[in-house]
């Protein structure tokens, strides 16, 4: 497995591999691998013929210095994974903030057409702004034909694709299913960091998002929000953060449902210090 820590040598090996007539496949990563992950590279490895995996903590990301500080970094651990599937058709990058950024953490300003402004958004100020820099500079160095990313972080995903198509970058976007736990709960790098009580509690979560797909069958919006918030009130070691119903395309909040629509329910969730979010399909 080659293993590059320095952009002028990804490019050449993508490169030389392009020559060769591959099509090259993309999974962006913050490391910290678990199955989710995996399931996303077996995905871009079915649908490309070399597949390129990025490792790296962006910082200009995180709204909180504590989370950056705490985000767990495994790289050699996350390498061992990823030869667990394929040693040869996976290339790993693995850069340092220097390298991506030189000598000053820099973000661009982007406008996303609105998406940028609802959930993770109106939460996490400049969140997107740091996303959309780092994926940028990703896709203009590496320049894979398909990047392949997990529906969890579905604002993101759509984001993405809204950068995309804005600055031309010829990337196909592929939306990978969540990749859950045996209980539900979607499975994140943070999940490690829960306590025993906080893990057992943390598939309430799911569980809570499959009640309110039901609910909205019959119910409004409005309705299903309202019973979602007492329903978290009600427990120990979740709080909720948020909890939406948005239009799937334009991330608008719901005020009164259309047959013609599809829709979507988003939240966040703190178990402690430990931020959880998921989303989940309503109709």
């Amino acid at each position: 497995m080659d293993i590059f820590h320095h952009s002028r040598q990804l490019r050449k090996h993508v490169e030389s591999i392009r020559e060769a007539g591959s099509i090259i496949g993309f999974v962006p990563t913050m490391g910290a691998l678990h199955e989710g992950h995996l399931s996303l590279v077996k995905t871009a490895l079915k649908n490309t013929d070399h597949v390129v995996v990025s490792i790296f903590v962006n910082p200009t990301q995180f709204n909180s210095k504590k989370d950056l500080e705490t985000y767990p970094r495994t790289l050699d651990a996350d390498i061992s994974l990823l030869k667990t599937i394929d040693s040869t058709n996976i290339s790993v990058y693995a850069p340092s903030v220097k390298d991506i950024y030189g000598t000053t953490l820099k973000t661009e300003s982007f406008d996303f057409g609105g998406l940028e402004d609802v959930m993770e958004g109106a939460y996490r100020k400049g969140h997107f702004d740091g996303v959309g820099t780092i994926v940028k500079h990703l896709f203009e160095s590496i320049e894979p034909d398909k990047a392949f990313f997990g529906e969890k972080d579905y604002q993101q995903l759509l984001i993405i694709k809204h950068l995309v198509k804005h600055y031309k970058l010829g990337v196909e976007i592929i939306g990978c299913p969540i990749y859950r736990e045996e209980d539900g709960l979607a499975m994140s790098s943070r999940n490690v960091r829960l306590s025993g009580q906080q893990r057992k509690a943390a598939p309430f979560i799911y569980a809570t998002l499959k009640t309110a797909k039901h609910k909205f069958g019959t119910k409004s919006a409005k309705y299903v929000t309202e019973w979602v918030t007492n329903q978290f009130k009600k427990q120990e070691f979740l709080d909720l953060e948020y909890f939406l119903i948005a239009d799937s395309e334009t991330l608008k909040p719901v005020k009164r449902k259309s047959k013609n629509r599809s829709y979507r329910a988003f939240i966040a969730v703190y178990a402690g210090d430990v931020r959880l979010i998921d989303n989940i399909a309503l109709n």
